[in-house]
């Protein structure tokens, strides 16, 4: 079987063109797509749009620009794009069922975008963590707790969950019990904790704090104390009320029971004689 040498070179050259043309298209389009991806986050910043919104804009304009440069690429190198489009889609379905989850997450960031249950700095409780949110992405969100450590949630737990914003109102109530013995004043007790209360600058006098009898406990009387503080004094007023608690009770000489059980011992002479 004979060749034509000038037709295979020819054919070579075309074909090499065309990987040349079409990866020069898509080096444009990753260009193109982080150029107009940038456009639109200023555009939206500068708008005042919520950052969350502007990231997520950003992200799927820069996806669409690299789908849109991919098939141009494909186009250039001969692949009929109808039929590039029927494998995109039937790959899109399998992909769909596969990956429900990720779909739910998806649908979850969409939600929290358009309700806004909370916004990028807001400290939050979600699915009993608790943190900052340092970013809300396309199938998470992003929290720092106050431990130090990143937590990332999928979206659909997130927008499935209850969701408690500590930044909406900017104060947060600090709840504590405090234990003293049946055989303590309780009047006494009271005015203690009253003091330290009023004495701590850091606690807001609106609302009101409370201070009040709530239980009585299998070893202990015990209190409620519920102020409220800023944010960012939470705490600091919680530790420091705990502390001037135990101090204050010591010097006034009130007990902080421990859980303790009497236990009678029947000695086998008192035992009653059955017999």
């Amino acid at each position: 079987m004979q060749y034509d040498l000038g037709l295979i070179v020819t054919t070579i050259i075309n074909f090499s063109l065309k990987v040349i043309a079409a990866f020069l298209i898509f080096a444009i389009g990753r260009w193109l797509a982080k150029r107009v991806s940038g456009l639109v986050r200023r555009q939206l910043s500068g708008r005042g749009v919520d950052e969350a919104v502007v990231r997520m804009a950003a992200t799927l304009v820069n996806i669409g620009v690299l789908i849109l440069a991919v098939v141009v690429a494909l186009g250039v190198l001969g692949v009929q794009t109808t039929v590039f489009a029927a494998l995109v889609a039937a790959l899109g379905i399998a992909v769909g069922l596969a990956l429900q989850g990720a779909l739910a997450n998806f649908a979850g960031g969409v939600l929290i975008l358009t309700f806004r249950p909370f916004r990028i700095g807001d400290l939050v409780e979600i699915s009993g963590t608790i943190g900052i949110v340092q970013d809300i992405q396309i199938v998470a969100t992003v929290l720092s707790a106050i431990d130090g450590s990143t937590v990332i949630m999928p979206n659909g737990q997130v927008s499935g969950n209850k969701i408690v914003n500590y930044s909406t109102s900017g104060i947060r109530r600090v709840d504590m019990v405090f234990g003293i013995g049946y055989d303590d004043d309780i009047q006494l007790a009271k005015s203690i904790l009253t003091e330290v209360i009023s004495q701590n600058a850091l606690i807001l006098p609106e609302p009101a704090p409370v201070i009040r009898v709530s239980e009585l406990a299998d070893s202990s009387v015990n209190f409620s104390v519920l102020p409220y503080a800023k944010l960012e004094h939470f705490w600091d007023v919680k530790f420091d009320t705990i502390e001037q608690v135990k101090k204050r009770f010591d010097e006034a000489g009130i007990s902080i029971p421990f859980p303790q059980q009497d236990v009678h011992f029947i000695s086998a002479s008192s035992a009653p004689n059955n017999s």
